[in-house]
């Protein structure tokens, strides 16, 4: 079974033995893109996150067959351009990532967060980043989803 859909910016096909397998697996190991990482395999860790049509997507458990003709956005597309992403410039400077195995699932989450919520407060980032990170660096990124905020609200002045 051929998938096709724009991951990226580029229109791209995967061959599939079943629809029904997670996303996650075409982009890693179809399409060699590693940024987006597998984590417990049951969409409650987010270390999978990715954007589909915009929206943040715990691919691990999206049937690949859901993505046909959709735009897909991994880590790896979040940047423009050579421009950082508001959320990655943010975590370099809040030096956010310890071991950082988590870490490209919640700037893909956060991105889709600020997207709909451009000045979030704790509670909202408490309610919308649920991920999980092992190394518990969440004060650090909550700095840092507060500082990509003001550089959204800055490029955007």
């Amino acid at each position: 079974m051929t998938i096709s859909f724009r991951i990226n910016g580029e229109l791209k096909s995967v061959e599939v033995s079943d629809g029904n397998s997670p996303l996650l697996w075409a982009i890693r190991d179809g399409l060699n893109l590693k940024g987006t990482k597998f984590g417990c395999g049951m969409a409650a860790c987010g270390a999978c996150t990715l954007h589909v049509d915009g929206e943040a997507v715990r691919s691990c458990s999206y049937p690949v067959q859901m993505a046909e003709g959709k735009e897909i956005t991994t880590i790896e597309g979040l940047s423009k351009d050579g421009q950082l992403h508001p959320v990655q410039q943010a975590w370099k400077e809040e030096i956010v990532p310890q071991c950082g195995y988590c870490q490209p699932g919640f700037m893909m989450a956060t991105a889709a967060m600020l997207k709909e919520i451009p000045n979030p407060t704790d509670q909202d980032i408490d309610e919308n980043i649920i991920n999980v990170c092992r190394c518990a660096t969440y004060y650090r990124m909550r700095k840092a989803i507060k500082r990509a905020a003001e550089i959204n609200n800055q490029q955007s002045s």
